[in-house]
């Protein structure tokens, strides 16, 4: 293999993980295969460039070749690579748990929006007179009714720090 090819395999190597990790899936998919076809398929690179090849599949949503690619990974060569790919195996074969629908966030599709503000129009709501907050009343309380008694709580508290400082200011002495 010579240098050349192995620094195109690099530089689409680390187009892939840009592209997957901005979610372009196809396109990581596309320059993740391509950097693997420059490598020899037994080396550490090109097992990294496959791990990251089984999670763009996935993402992709070609499950099944995820699976296929981590199967063969799993007897690759270095420990490391074979190791990751029985982890990631485990995780792609893992049964789907279902979930409820309140569990999950709706996001709205904004593919069909326009990218020229202008031709769009927005809507704005101005607030109505009749919602808006009202401040809480304050409620109004009978001081004969409130119970003023002491209950000498800070005669023994105030007794109880006396004695702590002076208990610290003996032993220190």
């Amino acid at each position: 293999m010579s240098s050349e090819s192995l620094e195109i395999a690099k530089n689409r190597y680390q187009q892939g993980k840009i592209a997957f990790e901005n979610g372009h899936y196809r396109e990581a998919v596309e320059q993740l295969e391509k950097a693997g076809a420059l490598l020899a398929p037994h080396t550490k690179l090109a097992g990294d460039v496959q791990i990251w090849l089984v999670t763009a599949y996935d993402a992709a949503g070609r499950n099944e070749d995820a699976i296929a690619l981590c199967e063969k990974l799993k007897r690759h060569p270095h420990f490391e690579i074979s190791k990751e790919a029985k982890r990631v195996h485990y995780i792609l074969t893992a049964p789907k748990l279902k979930r409820p629908q309140e569990w999950m966030t709706k996001i709205p599709d904004f593919s069909n929006i326009s990218d020229n503000i202008s031709q769009a129009s927005f809507a704005v709501r101005s607030p109505k007179s009749d919602q808006k907050k009202s401040l809480p009343q304050r409620e109004i309380v009978d001081l004969s009714q409130v119970n003023t008694k002491d209950n000498r709580f800070i005669w023994v508290a105030a007794i109880a720090i006396t004695l702590i400082f002076g208990s610290l200011v003996w032993f220190s002495l």
